[in-house]
């Protein structure tokens, strides 16, 4: 499977397509987002933590490079868009085997620390005002998720 698209047409259902995501990740996994600002990244994030049992409110970590958030699975949310023409490793490997779901905002900005085993994501609005979520599996596991999130 090379890539997976699938249409929302409201928050809610970008959500809840987030949402079935993570009932299928197991801990250790890394998910990237990439899209245009206001293109539903945070949203997604939400709906991944509420399919994690996070029960604080999620929001941008801009300024705080990562935020954690606790639930049946922690949840490592970054936005590494401040880290544009930096080779800062700010211990990156850490979250990703610390047990949780590591979610990151554009992460193109530190490609070369991302593992090679993911799930890369590109959000993008359409001309209907619809967010178009691709998915890009990096690795067999993340193949399967695909898979099991198509049906």
């Amino acid at each position: 499977m090379e890539e997976m698209t699938m249409i929302t047409q409201t928050e809610t259902e970008t959500k809840k397509l987030a949402e079935k995501l993570a009932l299928l990740l197991k801990p250790n996994d890394v998910v990237t987002l990439e899209g245009d600002l206001g293109a539903g990244k945070t949203t997604f994030t939400k709906g991944l933590g509420a399919g994690l049992g996070v029960r604080r409110t999620i929001n941008s970590p801009t300024f705080t490079i990562v935020k954690e958030y606790s639930g049946e699975i922690p949840l490592y949310h970054m936005d590494v868009y401040r880290l544009e023409d930096s080779d800062e490793d700010i211990g990156f490997n850490e979250y990703f085997n610390a047990g949780g779901i590591t979610v990151i905002e554009w992460a193109h900005f530190i490609a070369d620390f991302l593992p090679e085993q993911r799930l890369d994501i590109e959000i993008c609005l359409n001309e209907q005002q619809e967010r178009e979520v691709t998915f890009y599996p990096r690795g067999n596991h993340f193949e399967l998720i695909c898979k099991e999130l198509a049906r």
